[in-house]
Protein backbone atom coordinates (compact mmCIF):
# COMPACT_ATOMS: atom_id res chain seq x y z
CA UNK A 1 0.00 0.00 0.00
CA UNK A 2 1.44 3.66 -1.27
CA UNK A 3 3.01 5.74 1.96
CA UNK A 4 -0.20 8.08 3.37
CA UNK A 5 -2.75 5.73 2.49
CA UNK A 6 -2.38 3.29 4.96
CA UNK A 7 -5.75 2.28 6.59
CA UNK A 8 -5.14 4.82 9.84
CA UNK A 9 -4.40 7.84 7.95
CA UNK A 10 -7.56 7.19 5.83
CA UNK A 11 -9.29 6.54 8.73
CA UNK A 12 -7.35 9.86 10.27
CA UNK A 13 -8.92 11.69 7.39
CA UNK A 14 -12.51 10.55 7.14
CA UNK A 15 -12.84 11.70 11.16
CA UNK A 16 -11.22 15.04 10.60
CA UNK A 17 -13.57 15.47 8.01
CA UNK A 18 -16.49 14.46 10.04
CA UNK A 19 -15.66 16.53 12.86
CA UNK A 20 -14.89 19.35 10.85
CA UNK A 21 -18.42 18.76 9.13
CA UNK A 22 -20.05 18.63 12.69
CA UNK A 23 -18.34 22.20 13.80
CA UNK A 24 -19.58 24.18 11.06
CA UNK A 25 -23.01 22.88 10.80
CA UNK A 26 -25.15 21.97 8.31
CA UNK A 27 -24.19 23.54 4.44
CA UNK A 28 -26.89 25.70 3.58
CA UNK A 29 -28.61 26.15 0.20
CA UNK A 30 -25.85 28.68 -0.72
CA UNK A 31 -22.39 26.67 0.02
CA UNK A 32 -24.57 23.24 -1.57
CA UNK A 33 -24.79 26.02 -4.82
CA UNK A 34 -21.39 26.35 -4.37
CA UNK A 35 -19.95 23.56 -4.22
CA UNK A 36 -21.56 21.96 -7.33
CA UNK A 37 -20.87 25.00 -9.09
CA UNK A 38 -16.88 24.93 -8.45
CA UNK A 39 -17.04 21.43 -9.20
CA UNK A 40 -18.84 22.27 -12.81
CA UNK A 41 -15.97 24.95 -13.38
CA UNK A 42 -13.37 22.01 -12.54
CA UNK A 43 -14.77 20.17 -14.94
CA UNK A 44 -15.35 22.64 -17.99
CA UNK A 45 -12.76 24.89 -17.17
CA UNK A 46 -10.30 22.12 -17.56
CA UNK A 47 -11.68 19.70 -19.83
CA UNK A 48 -8.94 20.12 -22.86
CA UNK A 49 -6.14 19.06 -19.98
CA UNK A 50 -8.50 15.77 -19.10
CA UNK A 51 -9.01 14.95 -22.46
CA UNK A 52 -5.63 14.71 -22.89
CA UNK A 53 -5.07 12.81 -19.95
CA UNK A 54 -8.01 10.67 -20.75
CA UNK A 55 -6.80 9.80 -23.90
CA UNK A 56 -3.15 9.02 -22.80
CA UNK A 57 -4.34 6.64 -20.12
CA UNK A 58 -6.61 4.68 -22.95
CA UNK A 59 -3.72 4.48 -25.41
CA UNK A 60 -6.32 6.60 -27.62
CA UNK A 61 -9.63 7.83 -26.60
CA UNK A 62 -12.10 9.69 -28.96
CA UNK A 63 -12.44 13.72 -27.84
CA UNK A 64 -15.60 13.41 -29.18
CA UNK A 65 -16.49 10.33 -26.74
CA UNK A 66 -14.83 12.36 -23.60
CA UNK A 67 -16.55 15.79 -24.30
CA UNK A 68 -20.01 14.59 -24.51
CA UNK A 69 -20.08 11.58 -22.07
CA UNK A 70 -17.53 13.12 -19.19
CA UNK A 71 -17.61 16.96 -19.73
CA UNK A 72 -21.29 18.27 -20.93
CA UNK A 73 -23.23 15.18 -19.25
CA UNK A 74 -21.54 15.44 -15.77
CA UNK A 75 -21.80 19.52 -16.01
CA UNK A 76 -25.65 18.77 -17.11
CA UNK A 77 -25.93 17.36 -13.83
CA UNK A 78 -24.19 19.55 -11.31
CA UNK A 79 -25.91 22.38 -13.22
CA UNK A 80 -29.35 20.38 -12.96
CA UNK A 81 -29.14 20.10 -8.94
CA UNK A 82 -27.79 23.37 -8.52
CA UNK A 83 -30.78 24.78 -9.45
CA UNK A 84 -33.03 22.50 -8.07
CA UNK A 85 -31.47 22.18 -4.67
CA UNK A 86 -33.49 24.76 -3.17
CA UNK A 87 -36.88 22.60 -3.75
CA UNK A 88 -35.22 19.84 -2.82
CA UNK A 89 -34.06 20.71 0.85
CA UNK A 90 -37.44 21.77 1.50
CA UNK A 91 -39.21 19.65 4.59
CA UNK A 92 -42.13 18.02 3.77
CA UNK A 93 -45.05 18.79 6.10
CA UNK A 94 -47.29 15.52 6.72
CA UNK A 95 -50.43 14.86 8.77
CA UNK A 96 -50.19 13.20 12.11
CA UNK A 97 -54.00 12.01 13.01
CA UNK A 98 -53.44 13.46 16.33
CA UNK A 99 -54.61 16.41 17.55
CA UNK A 100 -52.43 19.19 18.81
CA UNK A 101 -49.20 17.29 16.94
CA UNK A 102 -47.34 18.90 14.02
CA UNK A 103 -44.92 16.99 11.81
CA UNK A 104 -42.65 17.03 9.00
CA UNK A 105 -39.77 15.45 7.36
CA UNK A 106 -37.18 17.25 6.92
CA UNK A 107 -34.00 15.74 4.77
CA UNK A 108 -30.53 15.60 6.43
CA UNK A 109 -26.97 15.73 4.82
CA UNK A 110 -25.70 12.09 5.90
CA UNK A 111 -21.94 13.05 6.76
CA UNK A 112 -18.76 11.94 4.85
CA UNK A 113 -19.64 9.86 1.36
CA UNK A 114 -17.17 7.69 0.09
CA UNK A 115 -17.11 7.64 -3.70
CA UNK A 116 -14.89 4.50 -5.96
CA UNK A 117 -15.40 5.09 -9.33
CA UNK A 118 -13.80 3.44 -12.40
CA UNK A 119 -11.56 3.58 -15.10
CA UNK A 120 -14.34 3.80 -18.31
CA UNK A 121 -15.59 7.18 -17.29
CA UNK A 122 -13.23 8.83 -14.81
CA UNK A 123 -15.15 12.45 -14.58
CA UNK A 124 -18.55 11.41 -15.02
CA UNK A 125 -18.45 8.91 -12.43
CA UNK A 126 -16.26 10.51 -10.19
CA UNK A 127 -18.82 13.84 -9.84
CA UNK A 128 -21.88 12.48 -11.12
CA UNK A 129 -22.87 10.78 -7.73
CA UNK A 130 -21.01 14.14 -6.15
CA UNK A 131 -24.16 16.11 -7.55
CA UNK A 132 -26.50 14.24 -4.86
CA UNK A 133 -24.03 14.12 -2.70
CA UNK A 134 -22.73 17.97 -2.61
CA UNK A 135 -26.77 18.50 -3.29
CA UNK A 136 -27.95 16.72 -0.43
CA UNK A 137 -25.27 18.61 1.69
CA UNK A 138 -22.28 16.29 2.01
CA UNK A 139 -18.89 16.17 2.41
CA UNK A 140 -17.01 13.28 0.22
CA UNK A 141 -13.55 11.51 -0.29
CA UNK A 142 -13.45 10.35 -3.98
CA UNK A 143 -10.87 7.20 -5.24
CA UNK A 144 -10.48 7.30 -8.84
CA UNK A 145 -9.02 4.53 -10.57
CA UNK A 146 -5.34 3.24 -10.63
CA UNK A 147 -5.90 1.90 -14.22
CA UNK A 148 -6.60 5.60 -15.47
CA UNK A 149 -3.42 7.25 -13.81
CA UNK A 150 -2.65 10.60 -15.40
CA UNK A 151 -6.45 11.25 -15.28
CA UNK A 152 -6.76 10.11 -11.60
CA UNK A 153 -3.62 12.47 -10.89
CA UNK A 154 -5.01 15.23 -12.10
CA UNK A 155 -8.31 15.14 -10.53
CA UNK A 156 -6.15 15.01 -7.39
CA UNK A 157 -4.34 18.10 -8.96
CA UNK A 158 -7.33 19.86 -9.70
CA UNK A 159 -9.21 18.63 -6.41
CA UNK A 160 -6.69 20.66 -4.42
CA UNK A 161 -6.96 23.81 -6.19
CA UNK A 162 -11.16 24.09 -6.18
CA UNK A 163 -11.92 22.65 -2.88
CA UNK A 164 -11.33 22.65 0.23
CA UNK A 165 -9.78 19.17 2.25
CA UNK A 166 -12.48 19.22 4.20
CA UNK A 167 -14.89 19.29 1.36
CA UNK A 168 -13.69 17.45 -0.94
CA UNK A 169 -10.35 14.31 -1.12
CA UNK A 170 -8.82 12.42 -3.09
CA UNK A 171 -7.39 9.48 -2.42
CA UNK A 172 -4.86 7.87 -5.34
CA UNK A 173 -3.58 4.39 -5.14
CA UNK A 174 -3.58 0.53 -6.24
CA UNK A 175 -6.50 -2.19 -5.22
CA UNK A 176 -5.09 -2.12 -1.62
CA UNK A 177 -5.66 1.27 -1.29
CA UNK A 178 -9.31 0.81 -2.80
CA UNK A 179 -9.64 -2.42 -0.52
CA UNK A 180 -8.51 -0.11 2.66
CA UNK A 181 -11.17 2.53 1.24
CA UNK A 182 -13.92 0.36 1.45
CA UNK A 183 -13.41 -0.58 4.78
CA UNK A 184 -13.60 2.87 6.06
CA UNK A 185 -16.61 4.19 8.53
CA UNK A 186 -18.02 6.21 6.22
CA UNK A 187 -21.43 7.67 6.04
CA UNK A 188 -22.17 5.91 3.19
CA UNK A 189 -20.34 4.61 0.01
CA UNK A 190 -20.85 4.62 -3.22
CA UNK A 191 -18.94 1.55 -5.27
CA UNK A 192 -19.41 1.90 -9.67
CA UNK A 193 -17.76 -1.32 -11.26
CA UNK A 194 -18.02 -4.82 -11.74
CA UNK A 195 -20.56 -7.07 -9.57
CA UNK A 196 -17.51 -9.20 -8.75
CA UNK A 197 -15.88 -6.52 -6.62
CA UNK A 198 -19.08 -5.32 -5.80
CA UNK A 199 -19.55 -8.18 -3.16
CA UNK A 200 -16.35 -7.07 -1.68
CA UNK A 201 -17.03 -3.59 -1.53
CA UNK A 202 -20.29 -4.69 0.27
CA UNK A 203 -18.74 -7.22 2.70
CA UNK A 204 -16.02 -4.94 4.17
CA UNK A 205 -18.86 -1.87 4.39
CA UNK A 206 -20.76 -4.22 6.51
CA UNK A 207 -18.13 -4.12 8.81
CA UNK A 208 -19.11 -0.51 10.07
CA UNK A 209 -22.42 -1.14 8.86
CA UNK A 210 -22.28 1.53 6.10
CA UNK A 211 -24.80 1.92 3.70
CA UNK A 212 -24.04 1.30 0.24
CA UNK A 213 -24.96 2.43 -3.67
CA UNK A 214 -23.73 -0.35 -5.70
CA UNK A 215 -23.73 0.49 -9.48
CA UNK A 216 -22.43 -2.66 -11.03
CA UNK A 217 -23.02 -4.00 -14.68
CA UNK A 218 -24.29 -7.58 -15.51
CA UNK A 219 -25.17 -8.40 -19.06
CA UNK A 220 -27.70 -6.66 -20.53
CA UNK A 221 -30.12 -7.56 -23.37
CA UNK A 222 -31.33 -6.71 -26.75
CA UNK A 223 -34.93 -8.23 -27.65
CA UNK A 224 -35.15 -7.95 -31.85
CA UNK A 225 -39.03 -8.36 -32.10
CA UNK A 226 -40.80 -9.80 -35.60
CA UNK A 227 -42.61 -6.45 -35.99
CA UNK A 228 -38.63 -4.56 -35.47
CA UNK A 229 -37.41 -2.15 -37.64
CA UNK A 230 -34.15 -4.27 -37.76
CA UNK A 231 -31.88 -1.45 -39.53
CA UNK A 232 -32.97 1.17 -36.79
CA UNK A 233 -32.69 -1.68 -33.82
CA UNK A 234 -29.15 -2.41 -35.64
CA UNK A 235 -28.00 1.17 -35.66
CA UNK A 236 -28.90 2.26 -32.34
CA UNK A 237 -27.53 -0.83 -30.65
CA UNK A 238 -23.97 -0.51 -32.06
CA UNK A 239 -24.30 3.44 -31.46
CA UNK A 240 -23.67 2.05 -27.87
CA UNK A 241 -21.32 -0.82 -28.89
CA UNK A 242 -19.01 1.34 -30.33
CA UNK A 243 -19.14 4.56 -28.52
CA UNK A 244 -15.83 4.28 -25.89
CA UNK A 245 -15.53 1.26 -27.93
CA UNK A 246 -18.63 -0.78 -25.75
CA UNK A 247 -16.63 -0.18 -22.47
CA UNK A 248 -19.52 0.99 -20.91
CA UNK A 249 -21.54 -1.14 -17.80
CA UNK A 250 -24.90 -0.23 -20.01
CA UNK A 251 -23.53 -1.08 -22.89
CA UNK A 252 -25.71 -3.75 -24.89
CA UNK A 253 -24.10 -7.48 -23.96
CA UNK A 254 -25.86 -9.66 -26.36
CA UNK A 255 -29.12 -9.15 -29.22
CA UNK A 256 -31.64 -11.60 -28.97
CA UNK A 257 -33.73 -11.98 -32.41
CA UNK A 258 -35.30 -14.88 -35.22
CA UNK A 259 -32.72 -16.70 -36.73
CA UNK A 260 -34.37 -15.50 -40.36
CA UNK A 261 -33.38 -12.36 -39.56
CA UNK A 262 -30.08 -12.89 -38.71
CA UNK A 263 -28.58 -11.53 -41.78
CA UNK A 264 -30.69 -8.51 -42.28
CA UNK A 265 -28.88 -7.49 -38.92
CA UNK A 266 -25.22 -8.36 -40.22
CA UNK A 267 -26.27 -6.36 -43.20
CA UNK A 268 -27.44 -3.21 -41.69
CA UNK A 269 -24.40 -3.24 -39.32
CA UNK A 270 -22.04 -3.64 -41.85
CA UNK A 271 -24.12 -0.47 -43.40
CA UNK A 272 -23.98 0.70 -39.90
CA UNK A 273 -20.22 1.17 -39.50
CA UNK A 274 -19.12 2.17 -43.60
CA UNK A 275 -21.46 5.33 -42.50
CA UNK A 276 -20.24 5.86 -39.04
CA UNK A 277 -16.60 4.43 -38.77
CA UNK A 278 -14.88 3.55 -42.58
CA UNK A 279 -11.69 3.60 -40.79
CA UNK A 280 -11.57 2.13 -37.32
CA UNK A 281 -7.50 1.99 -36.83
CA UNK A 282 -6.55 5.00 -37.70
CA UNK A 283 -9.93 7.19 -37.05
CA UNK A 284 -10.14 9.29 -33.78
CA UNK A 285 -13.61 9.24 -33.50
CA UNK A 286 -13.07 5.27 -32.09
CA UNK A 287 -11.53 4.88 -28.72
CA UNK A 288 -9.07 2.11 -27.71
CA UNK A 289 -9.44 -0.67 -25.55
CA UNK A 290 -8.30 0.67 -22.09
CA UNK A 291 -5.44 -1.63 -21.05
CA UNK A 292 -3.47 -4.90 -23.31
CA UNK A 293 -4.77 -6.93 -20.30
CA UNK A 294 -8.19 -6.17 -21.34
CA UNK A 295 -7.56 -6.33 -24.90
CA UNK A 296 -6.19 -9.62 -24.33
CA UNK A 297 -9.53 -10.85 -22.28
CA UNK A 298 -11.59 -9.76 -25.34
CA UNK A 299 -9.28 -11.50 -28.43
CA UNK A 300 -9.94 -14.72 -25.93
CA UNK A 301 -13.37 -14.56 -25.56
CA UNK A 302 -13.98 -14.04 -29.64
CA UNK A 303 -11.70 -16.92 -29.89
CA UNK A 304 -13.21 -19.09 -27.62
CA UNK A 305 -16.70 -18.13 -29.16
CA UNK A 306 -14.96 -19.20 -32.53
CA UNK A 307 -14.01 -22.87 -31.01
CA UNK A 308 -17.19 -23.73 -29.20
CA UNK A 309 -18.71 -23.38 -32.72
CA UNK A 310 -19.52 -20.00 -33.39
CA UNK A 311 -19.35 -17.49 -36.39
CA UNK A 312 -17.54 -14.85 -36.03
CA UNK A 313 -17.87 -11.87 -37.91
CA UNK A 314 -15.52 -8.91 -37.65
CA UNK A 315 -16.99 -5.35 -39.42
CA UNK A 316 -13.83 -4.06 -39.83
CA UNK A 317 -13.96 -2.20 -42.52
CA UNK A 318 -12.15 -3.40 -45.87
CA UNK A 319 -8.54 -3.71 -45.91
CA UNK A 320 -8.17 -3.58 -41.97
CA UNK A 321 -7.19 -6.21 -39.38
CA UNK A 322 -9.88 -6.94 -37.01
CA UNK A 323 -7.84 -5.91 -33.75
CA UNK A 324 -4.60 -4.50 -33.68
CA UNK A 325 -2.33 -4.74 -30.52
CA UNK A 326 -0.34 -1.49 -31.34
CA UNK A 327 -3.56 0.52 -31.49
CA UNK A 328 -5.35 -1.46 -29.04
CA UNK A 329 -8.24 -1.43 -31.20
CA UNK A 330 -11.00 -3.75 -32.07
CA UNK A 331 -13.39 -3.74 -34.10
CA UNK A 332 -17.03 -4.29 -33.49
CA UNK A 333 -16.89 -8.05 -34.03
CA UNK A 334 -20.35 -9.95 -33.95
CA UNK A 335 -20.81 -13.48 -32.39
CA UNK A 336 -23.34 -15.42 -34.02
CA UNK A 337 -24.77 -18.24 -32.56
CA UNK A 338 -23.91 -17.31 -28.65
CA UNK A 339 -24.18 -20.09 -26.35
CA UNK A 340 -23.77 -20.61 -22.23
CA UNK A 341 -20.35 -22.32 -22.23
CA UNK A 342 -19.27 -19.82 -24.49
CA UNK A 343 -17.20 -16.35 -22.17
CA UNK A 344 -18.71 -14.31 -24.30
CA UNK A 345 -22.37 -14.95 -22.69
CA UNK A 346 -21.12 -15.55 -19.17
CA UNK A 347 -18.99 -12.42 -18.12
CA UNK A 348 -19.76 -8.77 -18.86
CA UNK A 349 -17.96 -8.11 -22.16
CA UNK A 350 -17.09 -4.60 -21.65
CA UNK A 351 -16.09 -4.07 -24.91
CA UNK A 352 -17.17 -4.13 -29.12
CA UNK A 353 -17.91 -7.52 -28.82
CA UNK A 354 -21.66 -8.33 -29.57
CA UNK A 355 -22.91 -12.13 -29.53
CA UNK A 356 -26.19 -13.00 -31.25
CA UNK A 357 -28.67 -15.67 -29.32
CA UNK A 358 -31.66 -16.74 -31.91
CA UNK A 359 -35.40 -17.19 -30.23
CA UNK A 360 -38.19 -18.85 -31.55
CA UNK A 361 -40.67 -15.93 -29.65
CA UNK A 362 -40.91 -13.14 -27.11
CA UNK A 363 -41.82 -15.98 -24.58
CA UNK A 364 -38.11 -17.79 -25.22
CA UNK A 365 -36.45 -14.82 -24.73
CA UNK A 366 -38.53 -13.30 -21.83
CA UNK A 367 -37.37 -16.75 -20.02
CA UNK A 368 -33.61 -16.84 -21.31
CA UNK A 369 -33.27 -13.03 -19.35
CA UNK A 370 -35.14 -14.43 -16.41
CA UNK A 371 -33.22 -17.26 -16.34
CA UNK A 372 -30.05 -15.02 -15.39
CA UNK A 373 -28.68 -12.31 -13.43
CA UNK A 374 -31.13 -9.23 -13.40
CA UNK A 375 -29.27 -6.66 -15.56
CA UNK A 376 -28.59 -3.19 -15.33
CA UNK A 377 -30.78 -2.23 -18.79
CA UNK A 378 -32.84 -4.13 -20.91
CA UNK A 379 -33.64 -3.01 -24.52
CA UNK A 380 -36.43 -4.20 -26.48
CA UNK A 381 -36.97 -3.04 -30.31
CA UNK A 382 -40.91 -3.32 -31.38
CA UNK A 383 -43.74 -1.40 -32.89
CA UNK A 384 -46.71 -3.47 -31.01
CA UNK A 385 -47.64 -1.61 -27.42
CA UNK A 386 -49.35 -5.00 -26.30
CA UNK A 387 -45.63 -6.48 -26.64
CA UNK A 388 -44.16 -3.64 -25.37
CA UNK A 389 -46.53 -4.66 -22.79
CA UNK A 390 -45.85 -8.19 -22.19
CA UNK A 391 -41.69 -7.39 -22.57
CA UNK A 392 -42.05 -4.50 -19.68
CA UNK A 393 -44.25 -7.27 -17.18
CA UNK A 394 -42.06 -10.23 -18.15
CA UNK A 395 -38.82 -8.63 -16.82
CA UNK A 396 -37.14 -6.99 -14.29
CA UNK A 397 -34.26 -4.80 -14.77
CA UNK A 398 -32.29 -1.70 -13.50
CA UNK A 399 -34.06 0.09 -16.27
CA UNK A 400 -36.28 -0.58 -19.26
CA UNK A 401 -35.69 1.50 -23.04
CA UNK A 402 -37.80 1.05 -25.79
CA UNK A 403 -36.79 1.30 -29.22
CA UNK A 404 -33.68 3.08 -27.87
CA UNK A 405 -30.44 1.81 -25.84
CA UNK A 406 -28.98 3.71 -22.97
CA UNK A 407 -31.25 6.59 -23.19
CA UNK A 408 -32.32 6.53 -20.04
CA UNK A 409 -29.07 7.70 -18.68
CA UNK A 410 -28.75 11.22 -19.50
CA UNK A 411 -32.53 12.08 -18.29
CA UNK A 412 -31.59 13.86 -14.68
CA UNK A 413 -35.42 13.61 -13.79
CA UNK A 414 -35.15 9.58 -13.82
CA UNK A 415 -33.10 7.42 -10.77
CA UNK A 416 -29.79 5.58 -12.87
CA UNK A 417 -29.41 2.29 -11.22
CA UNK A 418 -29.68 -1.33 -11.26
CA UNK A 419 -31.26 -4.19 -9.32
CA UNK A 420 -30.26 -7.88 -7.79
CA UNK A 421 -26.74 -8.28 -8.93
CA UNK A 422 -26.89 -5.19 -11.34
CA UNK A 423 -27.12 -2.62 -8.24
CA UNK A 424 -28.23 -1.42 -5.18
CA UNK A 425 -29.65 2.14 -4.99
CA UNK A 426 -30.17 4.87 -7.64
CA UNK A 427 -28.72 8.60 -8.06
CA UNK A 428 -29.43 11.27 -10.71
CA UNK A 429 -31.28 14.20 -9.63
CA UNK A 430 -33.62 14.46 -7.11
CA UNK A 431 -32.97 10.78 -6.51
CA UNK A 432 -29.57 11.21 -5.90
CA UNK A 433 -30.75 13.92 -3.52
CA UNK A 434 -32.72 11.33 -1.26
CA UNK A 435 -29.80 8.34 -1.58
CA UNK A 436 -27.61 10.73 0.09
CA UNK A 437 -30.15 12.48 2.70
CA UNK A 438 -31.31 11.28 6.06
CA UNK A 439 -35.33 11.59 5.56
CA UNK A 440 -35.33 12.57 8.96
CA UNK A 441 -38.85 13.08 10.74
CA UNK A 442 -39.21 15.98 13.12
CA UNK A 443 -42.85 15.84 15.35
CA UNK A 444 -43.77 19.12 17.72
CA UNK A 445 -46.12 18.36 20.41
CA UNK A 446 -48.56 20.65 21.58
CA UNK A 447 -48.09 22.41 25.23
CA UNK A 448 -51.45 20.67 26.31
CA UNK A 449 -49.76 17.32 25.19
CA UNK A 450 -53.32 15.64 25.37
CA UNK A 451 -52.18 12.64 22.58
CA UNK A 452 -49.61 11.46 24.84
CA UNK A 453 -51.94 10.64 27.85
CA UNK A 454 -53.21 7.56 26.47
CA UNK A 455 -49.56 5.97 27.70
CA UNK A 456 -49.51 7.21 31.07
CA UNK A 457 -50.75 5.21 33.89
CA UNK A 458 -53.06 4.35 35.52
CA UNK A 459 -54.56 2.43 32.80
CA UNK A 460 -58.07 1.34 34.60
CA UNK A 461 -59.92 3.98 33.21
CA UNK A 462 -58.50 3.74 29.85
CA UNK A 463 -58.48 0.28 29.53
CA UNK A 464 -62.23 -0.42 28.50
CA UNK A 465 -62.21 2.38 26.38
CA UNK A 466 -59.02 0.86 23.86
CA UNK A 467 -60.80 -2.52 24.45
CA UNK A 468 -63.82 -1.24 22.43
CA UNK A 469 -62.25 0.68 19.76
CA UNK A 470 -60.63 -2.70 18.92
CA UNK A 471 -63.89 -4.08 18.61
CA UNK A 472 -65.05 -1.97 16.14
Amino acid sequence: MPQGTDSVTLNGIVQSMRQTMIQTGPADAALRRDRLTRSMRLILDNRDALATAMSADFGHRSLYQTLAADAATTAKSLAYASQNVDVWMQAEAVGTGMDGVTASIVPQPLGVVGVIAPWNFPINLSFGPLAGVFAAGNVALLKPSELTPRTSELIAELVGRYFSPMELGVVLGDASVGTAFSALPFDHLVFTGSTTVGRHVMRAAAENLVPVTLELGGKSPVVIDRDADIAMAAERTLTVKTFNAGQICLSPDYVMLAKDRIGAFVEAARTFMQSAFPTVQSNADYTSIVSERHFDRLIAMIADAEAKGAQVISLAPSGEPGHDRTTRKIAPTLIIGGRDDMMAMQEEIFGPVLPIRTTTDLAEALAYINAHPRPLAAYYFGHDADRQQQFARGTTSGALVINDVMTHASIESLPFGGVGASGIGAYHGVHGFRRFSHARPVVWQAPEGASGLRLRAPYAEKLPVLQAMLSN
